[in-house]
């Protein structure tokens, strides 16, 4: 089971884990309404390494990124079920419109992210500076949030 980090105590421990070693991935996104696509991503993001963080848009990100009408889920609810994913080692919010800040901070040595965003990933810059690898990961096809709930809402 993950644990929840400040962005202090998540840079704190990546300074430990580095010390110690370890592997670090980071992947990040609003994880709104979780989906098999999101486990499936999360389980091979975490296979890349010894550790998973899952930096997760704030509230008022998500409200930013996809309108008023999201998050379905509250950032508290959603840190609690990511964390309680096998997968996910640690989580942690960010309230910027992109995890950049976050990354250059954490410099995770993986950055993962979902091949939809291949084009342009947040943080890809910063962790090649650091020597670290940024990788994208085909989606699941037919899994989306926004798809999930067109359905609802047409249903």
């Amino acid at each position: 089971m993950g644990e929840f980090y400040s962005r202090t105590d998540l840079v704190r421990a990546r300074a430990q884990w580095k010390a110690d070693g370890k592997v670090v991935v980071l992947t990040n996104g609003c994880y709104d309404l979780l989906h098999p696509g999101h486990i499936r991503l999360l389980e091979q993001a975490r296979s890349l390494g010894d550790l998973l963080i899952l930096a997760l848009n704030s509230d008022e990100s998500v409200q930013r990124l996809k309108g008023p009408s999201r998050p379905m889920i509250a950032e508290a609810d959603r840190a609690a079920v990511a964390a309680s994913l096998a997968a996910v080692d640690a989580v942690t919010l960010f309230h910027e419109d992109t995890p950049q800040e976050l990354i250059a901070e954490v410099l995770p040595d993986i950055l993962v992210k979902g091949a939809d965003w291949a084009h342009w990933i947040a943080g890809r810059e910063e962790v090649e500076a650091a020597g670290g690898k940024v990788i994208a990961i085909a989606l699941e096809p037919g899994y989306s949030t926004t798809g999930i709930v067109e359905t609802i809402l047409a249903r």
